[in-house]
C-alpha cells in the first residue's frame, strides 16, 4: 500500500512538474510573442497550453494515424495556430530564442506523425487557418493556402470552371502544404505529372522570420520545396498553381478479380505505356472467401476522355482484364473525385469541402519502386506471400507518360523515368495496444523485405509522401550529415547533395529540423539542432 502510494504520488509529482513547465513556457512564449507586436487578444486565440479548454481538441482535430493518439504518445507543451504571416514569423523567432523545436503541421495525414510528435520537448505551429483559395481563370492560376485541403481546392476550382482541375491526389481530406512540398501525385501524373510540376509561385516564412516569395527567396530554395520538404526549410504559407486542362466527360471504372496472375501479369508490361490519359491503380489484398484465403486484384481507373475510346484502348492493350461496356462510367472530373475517394453514387460534390475524414485507423506505410516487369513465378510467389503474411496490401501506381519526359533533376523528386509502379505497402488495424502494433508494423516489414529482389536498389529508393522512419532517422547531433544520408538518398537519390547545400545556406544552425529532415553540412564549431 505504502509502494503504491508512493508511485501514486511520483506520477502526481511528475505530472505536476510537467504541467508547470508548460505553463512557464507558455508565459515566456507569449512575452515573446507581445515583443514581435503580436497584440494579447490575439496571442489567446491562437497559443493554446496544456491548461487550456481547447488544448486536446486542437491537437486530435488533425491527427489522422491512431498510432500517434494514444496515451503515451509524447504531446506538445503548445500549440499555436495563426491566421496572419506576423504570428507564423513570431513564432519561429520566439521557439528559436527560447530553444524549443518546433513541429509544423498542415494536414496530419504524415504516415509516421513526423508534424505532431517528438521525443523532445516541442510545440506545434498548425497552419490550419492558412486555407484561403483564390481562383483566378484570365491567368488559369490560383494561390492556395498550406492549409488547405485537397478536397476544398478541387471545388473551388470547379466552381469556377467545369474544365479545369489540378493533377493533386485522391484523398479530399489531405493537407495542400504537406502533398505539394514532398512531391504529390495523383491520378493524372501520367498526363500531367507531379503537383510540384505545376507550382509557379510560393509564400514561405524563414528561419529569420522573413516572409519570402518566388522572388525573394531565390531559384534555389523555390527548387528546394517543390518536393523535397518544406519542413525542413520553412513554414509554408500558401502556393501559386497552374491550373491544367480537363475534359468535360472522364470515363472511370472499378473491377475485381481474385488470384488473378495473367491479368497482374499483363498489366505491368502495358501499365506505363499505355494512353497517357489513363492512368490505372492496382490494389492486391489478402481475403477470406468460404475459409479460404486468397488475393483479390482490384484495378481502378481514370481516362480523361469517354467510354468509346477507353473501350478501343483496353481491348487492345489489356484484353485480359475482360472489360465490358457496363464497367465503365462517363462523369465530369469533379465527380471523378468522389469515385476515385469511393463516395456514393449520390454524393454532391460539396462533400469535398469537409476537413474530417469520415474514418482514422491505425496504419503502417512504406514505399519501393519496380523498374522490371516480376515473371509469372514471380507473381505466383507474391500472392502467396501475400496470403502468408495475412493483412498488408501493395498498391501499384503506375508512371511512365509525362513522369518519363521530366529529367529527375528538375525537381527535387527524382523518381521520372524507368520506372514502371510506384508501390505502396499498406496495413490498417482498429485495435489499440502494443500487441498490434507490433504484430501488423511486422507483417508490412516482412513483405518489404520479401520484395528485395524485385524493385530498385543501391539505392532502394522511397517516396517522401510515404514517409517511412524504417528507412533512417537522425538525431540532429554532429552526425546528421551521415545519418540524413541513409535515408536521404533513397528519397532523393542525387538530387540530395543539393538539398544539403541549400538547406546549409538558408537554415545554418538547423532550426527547422525533424526526424528525417535535410541536414546542413557538418562543419566544424557550427550549431546544430538542439
Amino acid at each position: 500500500m505504502v509502494l503504491l502510494l508512493l508511485l501514486s504520488l511520483s506520477s502526481i509529482n511528475s505530472f505536476s512538474s510537467a504541467q508547470s513547465d508548460s505553463d512557464s513556457l507558455y508565459d515566456n512564449f507569449s512575452r515573446c510573442f507581445a515583443q514581435n507586436n503580436v497584440p494579447n487578444d490575439q496571442i489567446s486565440k491562437i497559443v493554446y497550453n496544456r491548461t487550456s479548454p481547447s488544448f486536446t481538441t486542437v491537437l486530435e482535430s488533425y491527427i489522422r494515424n491512431r498510432r500517434f493518439n494514444v496515451s503515451t504518445t509524447p504531446k506538445p507543451s503548445i500549440i499555436v495556430t495563426p491566421f496572419e504571416e506576423s504570428h507564423v514569423s513570431a513564432t519561429v523567432l520566439c521557439a528559436k530564442k527560447l530553444g524549443i523545436q518546433l513541429k509544423i503541421r498542415s494536414g496530419g495525414h504524415d504516415y509516421e506523425g513526423i508534424s505532431y510528435v517528438s521525443n523532445v520537448e516541442f510545440i506545434i505551429l498548425d497552419v490550419f487557418n492558412f486555407r484561403s483559395i483564390e481562383v483566378d481563370m484570365e491567368t488559369e492560376t490560383a494561390w492556395v493556402g498550406s492549409g488547405a485541403m485537397l478536397g476544398e481546392l478541387y471545388y473551388r476550382i470547379w466552381e469556377k470552371s467545369k474544365v479545369h482541375g489540378f493533377p493533386g491526389g485522391v484523398c479530399p481530406t489531405v493537407g495542400v502544404g504537406g502533398h505539394i512540398s514532398g512531391g504529390g501525385y495523383g491520378n493524372m501524373l501520367r498526363k500531367h505529372g507531379l503537383t510540384v510540376d505545376h507550382l509557379i509561385d510560393a509564400k514561405i516564412v524563414d528561419a529569420t522570420g522573413r516572409v519570402l516569395d518566388r522572388k525573394s527567396m531565390g531559384e534555389d530554395l523555390f527548387w528546394a520545396i517543390r518536393g523535397g520538404g518544406g519542413a525542413s526549410f520553412g513554414v509554408i504559407l500558401a502556393y501559386k498553381i497552374k491550373l491544367v486542362p480537363v475534359p468535360e466527360v472522364v470515363t472511370v471504372f472499378r473491377i475485381e478479380k481474385i488470384n488473378a496472375i495473367e491479368a497482374v501479369y499483363q498489366y505491368q508490361y502495358i501499365a506505363d505505356k499505355i494512353d497517357n490519359n489513363l492512368f490505372i491503380r492496382t490494389m492486391l489484398q489478402p481475403i477470406t472467401r468460404n475459409k479460404n484465403m486468397s488475393v483479390r486484384a482490384t484495378f481502378t481507373g481514370m481516362f480523361l476522355g469517354d467510354a468509346s475510346r477507353l473501350m478501343s484502348i483496353t481491348n487492345s492493350e489489356l484484353p485480359e482484364l475482360g472489360l465490358k461496356e457496363g464497367d465503365f462510367k462517363e462523369m465530369s472530373w469533379i465527380y471523378s473525385l468522389l469515385f476515385w475517394a469511393s463516395f456514393g453514387n449520390t454524393t454532391k460534390p460539396q462533400v469535398l469541402l469537409n476537413r474530417t475524414p469520415n474514418s482514422v485507423n491505425f496504419l503502417k506505410r512504406k514505399s519501393d519502386y519496380l523498374k522490371t516487369p516480376i515473371s509469372k513465378n514471380g507473381l505466383e510467389s507474391l500472392f502467396e506471400k501475400i496470403i502468408e503474411v495475412g493483412k498488408v496490401g501493395l498498391v501499384f501506381n503506375p508512371y511512365g507518360g509525362r513522369m518519363s519526359e521530366i529529367p529527375d533533376s528538375e525537381t527535387p523528386f527524382p523518381h521520372r523515368a524507368g520506372n514502371i509502379f510506384k508501390i505502396q505497402y499498406s496495413v490498417n488495424w482498429d485495435d489499440e495496444g502494443e500487441g498490434a502494433e507490433k504484430t501488423y508494423i511486422e507483417q508490412t516489414r516482412e513483405m518489404y523485405r520479401y520484395m528485395a529482389p524485385f524493385v530498385s536498389n543501391d539505392p532502394r529508393e522511397a517516396y517522401l509522401n510515404y514517409r517511412d522512419l524504417d528507412i533512417g532517422t537522425t538525431d540532429n547531433g554532429r552526425h546528421s550529415y551521415n545519418q540524413g544520408l541513409v535515408y536521404g538518398m533513397k528519397y532523393f537519390k542525387d538530387n540530395f547533395d543539393r538539398l544539403v547545400k541549400i538547406k546549409t545556406a538558408i537554415d545554418p544552425d538547423n532550426f527547422f529540423r525533424n526526424e528525417q529532415s535535410i541536414p546542413v553540412l557538418p562543419f566544424r564549431g557550427r550549431k546544430v539542432g538542439k
